[in-house]
């Protein structure tokens, strides 16, 4: 039976529904709403059945209330709070995966980026896009990307269960796997000899990542190297502090990386290079993105491609040559603070946004690349399996076989690649598997194009790339991206 309870508070005046009502402010709105949700609390004392976990309902109730203000912004439990403060050390003991951390609350599923190579996931089977959809044999719908994480943190050596559902379907799987010390590998170089270009690939903006940065471009300078190609995809961002410095390397000193504006659109902070920078020819600097470059890697980014810019259309005889490859970037330029509070919690709020040089946030936007290309994937399983087994003369059974004095080196061949597919089944070292990874990236491959574009301009026609803006342009005109629309004409018989 339900029991309607009346109020008197206030009486509803029907004659003012068609105008526009003004919204209360913050004071007036949790005025007003705390008293009803102390009411609602006093009801629920007096009259719910059998009102068990109200600290979890009460905590998950401010959660509510911050997580809707922004996706950012949540209440830190006890256990979540004192998890992630033992995780700031940079060791701390995990199951080694990247997250997507564009995950809402609502959500039934935890996506894996990438695994930590020879990390506790990695060494037992956890795969890259595999999507967790329980821990502990709990589902993880209505629980903040924060509170998933800390579950997957624990004391070393202890034991954390997840099921798994993976892109090519079927039966969910499940993992027992075995906490440890997490090292993440924030950066990872290579030389592509016959191309005589440099990459580099940065996870994530430790002071390490500085480091690398600076001897790249030492290297390039004394080695003469056609370009660098700078990999922030994936970068899900790290220290500010860091991306200054890096983008120290290549700017003015004092020049403008970023700035934090409050509410009231009053500059809290303003970041600047604060060293000579390294790079001081036309060397070009192409970086990859994709939707989940975040945070700092957006704003060095989106800092070079507009001092690149702005230098273009300036007087100065310094020119960068700053180029973006991939797609548009996350878009999160919003800064948070952990506030600690009562009852050994805490709250991430968002306290700021993040602007560029130009004064432009990212926040909900992103940056936009020069070049946009698109990322094939690798064939799925399925895929490989079915174009090897069908669509070829070779896959029927009574096909005419012709024997050639080739047929015993294409017999070692079929031995090869069947020793060759047991090995992918053993644990590779992260820069094997990078490499494997690099040799089918479209993206990557077309950087290499555009770099030897502009190489090859430089020798045979310099006044059409003396300028970022120009050389942009001859680039765009002679090598079609997915961005490129092509005038295709009816030939007429």
């Amino acid at each position: 039976m339900l029991s309607v309870y009346a109020t008197t508070a206030c009486d509803t005046d029907t004659t003012a529904t068609n105008q526009s009502v003004p919204k209360p402010n913050f004071d007036e709105a949790t005025y007003n709403w705390s008293r009803t949700f102390a009411e609602v609390l006093q009801l629920t004392n007096q009259k719910h059945y059998k009102p068990d976990n109200v600290e979890d309902s009460m905590m998950k109730s401010i959660d509510a209330f911050l997580n809707n203000l922004d996706p950012h912004s949540a209440f830190l439990a006890p256990k979540t709070y004192q998890r992630m403060m033992e995780s700031t050390s940079g060791e701390f003991f995990g199951i080694g995966i990247v997250i997507d951390n564009t995950r809402k609350p609502e959500d039934s599923h935890l996506t894996v980026i990438d695994t930590i190579p020879g990390g506790p996931a990695d060494k037992a089977g956890v795969q890259v896009m595999d999507k967790i959809v329980e821990i502990e044999g709990e589902k993880l719908a209505g629980q903040s990307t924060e509170e998933i994480t800390a579950k997957l943190k624990g004391p070393r050596n202890t034991k954390v269960k997840i099921k798994v559902m993976r892109q090519e379907g079927g039966d969910l799987l499940d993992f027992t796997i075995t906490r440890d010390v997490i090292k993440e590998q924030n950066s990872l170089s290579f030389h592509l000899k016959d191309q005589n270009i440099y990459y580099l690939s940065l996870s994530t903006f430790s002071e390490n990542a500085v480091k690398q940065v600076e001897q790249l471009l030492q290297s390039s300078e004394k080695n003469h190297y056609k370009g660098i190609i700078l990999d922030l995809r994936n970068n899900s961002g790290g220290l500010l502090s860091s991306v200054v410095d890096i983008a120290g390397l290549f700017l003015d000193k004092g020049s403008i990386v970023a700035t934090t504006k409050d509410k009231h659109n009053k500059v809290i902070q303003t970041y600047k290079t604060t060293r000579e920078p390294i790079v001081k020819g036309n060397l070009p600097i192409f970086i990859l993105t994709n939707n989940y470059t975040a945070s700092a890697a957006e704003i060095l980014a989106g800092d070079l491609k507009i001092h690149s810019e702005q230098l273009a259309q300036s007087k100065s005889k310094r020119k960068l040559m700053v180029f973006l490859v991939g797609t548009t970037t996350f878009g999160k330029g919003s800064v948070q603070e952990v506030i600690p509070i009562s009852n050994n919690s805490a709250i991430k709020i968002t306290t700021s946004l993040y602007f560029l040089p130009n004064d432009t946030t990212i926040q909900g936007v992103g940056i936009q690349p020069d070049f946009v290309v698109e990322r094939t994937q690798p064939l799925t399983e399925q895929v490989r399996w079915f174009t090897k087994n069908y669509g070829r003369e070779h896959a029927f059974k009574n096909h005419i076989k012709v024997v050639t004095s080739s047929a015993a080196q294409d017999n070692k061949q079929v031995a090869d690649d069947s020793k060759t597919a047991n090995d992918a089944q053993t644990i590779k070292r992260w820069t094997d598997r990078s490499r494997e990874m690099l040799q089918k990236d479209n993206q990557l491959h077309a950087t290499i194009e555009l770099i030897n574009l502009f190489h090859s301009a430089q020798k045979t026609c310099p006044q059409q790339v003396c300028t970022r803006t120009q050389a942009a342009a001859y680039m765009k005109q002679h090598l079609i991206t997915d961005d490129n629309t092509l005038t295709i004409e009816l030939v007429e018989p």
